[in-house]
């Protein structure tokens, strides 16, 4: 069996369920565990952030469940509301982080999310990979290269059709696939143990 984590870089759930996701690969090292990106803003839900009114009460009620942070950086961001959340270029940068480290991607993802919702960057900027790829200790130049290239392009539609082929209706959703059996282990938000308990009920 495989974990298979669905989620979205600008989806504040998936910031919130990031510390989930590193407790349960911490307890089950042996699971391998893939990392696909869904299309949560993507065409007509491409706007200023200001058009969705409920971002900073669902924020807070986030960060109440699961104890995500929200930092200044973020905040200053977001505040004229003019900033748009462009799924599709985010997807890009985890499939380059995927590319370039593929035995991390997981941890990356996380880190990733912080950088927007702590640190404010943008997840649309070549510069932000940049600026994480260094910190994170990898090779820069292949980050940004793997960001602005056609295979990421192409990876970003293999990731949205993954997303559907599974299922996937909501971030963050991790799977349990075994064979064709395809089952929810987390949908939203789960802790550690209720996660571990759905993975007992399989074995």
């Amino acid at each position: 069996m495989q974990l298979v984590y669905a989620f979205d870089a600008y989806c504040g759930w998936s910031h919130g369920f990031s510390p989930t996701l590193r407790q349960v690969l911490t307890r089950h090292p042996d699971l391998p565990v893939e990392v696909i990106s869904g299309g949560l803003s993507t065409g007509p839900r491409r706007v200023p952030i200001r058009e969705f009114g409920y971002v900073q009460g669902a924020n807070a009620h986030i960060a109440e469940l699961t104890g995500a942070e929200f930092g200044e950086g973020y905040d200053r961001l977001i505040a004229d509301g003019s900033f748009v959340m462009d799924s599709e270029a985010a997807a890009r940068g985890v499939a380059a982080l995927r590319r370039v480290a593929p035995g991390r991607v997981a941890e990356l993802a996380g880190a990733l999310q912080r950088a927007f919702y702590v640190d404010g960057l943008s997840l649309s900027d070549a510069a932000t990979y940049r600026k994480f790829a260094e910190e994170a200790g990898l090779d820069a130049d292949a980050v940004v290269a793997a960001f602005d290239s056609p295979e990421a392009y192409d990876a970003v539609a293999d990731d949205f059709r993954r997303c559907a082929e599974l299922g996937v209706t909501g971030f963050p959703t991790l799977l349990g696939v075994d064979g064709d059996r395809v089952t929810v282990l987390a949908c939203g938000h789960a802790t550690a143990d209720e996660v571990d308990r759905r993975l007992t009920a399989l074995s």
